[in-house]
């Protein structure tokens, strides 16, 4: 497992647009980024691994959320429903974007033709033969310059 250190600086953000998206609010959702975390430290020997890092942070910070919600009597049981249920995803969808955003990241540091095929492959969901015709090469090529492209995405930092 990686240090507090480097688990911090990964997930900082995921876990403060989480709480911001809960919150609405700036500075709660970062004093509760930074509660988040200290519990976090507090209790990693409950983490079981069966979940993302990322998934046990947001769990964490909801959590919270919630205890400074009755703590403060400023919304009732019932909006605290409504919104638990608008995000009911919310979690997921955050990560699932900033994992995408450093896919494109990192993609975008490969050669010009293998990035274009990686996102012809991706964004397009086309075929290796649709991408060899479009690219005035063959399917054998296309395939073999995704997987190579997929293999430098593995060591590109």
């Amino acid at each position: 497992m990686q240090n507090i250190e480097e688990v911090y600086k990964e997930y900082f953000d995921i876990v403060n647009r989480y709480l911001l998206c809960l919150t609405h609010n700036a500075d709660l959702s970062e004093e509760l980024t930074q509660e988040t975390f200290f519990r976090a430290v507090k209790n990693i020997n409950k983490f079981k691994g069966n979940c993302k890092i990322s998934v046990w942070l947001c769990q964490i910070a909801k959590n919270l959320w919630l205890d400074e919600i009755h703590k403060n009597k400023k919304i009732d049981n019932q909006d605290v429903l409504d919104i638990l249920e608008d995000n009911q995803n919310l979690e997921e969808n955050i990560i699932d974007k900033t994992e995408k955003l450093e896919l494109y990241n990192k993609i975008k540091k490969l050669d010009s033709q293998t990035k274009e095929v990686i996102y012809l492959r991706i964004t397009g969901d086309l075929t290796f033969k649709e991408i060899g015709t479009i690219l005035n090469k063959t399917e054998n090529w296309a395939r073999v310059t995704y997987y190579r492209g997929k293999n430098k995405l593995k060591e590109v930092d």
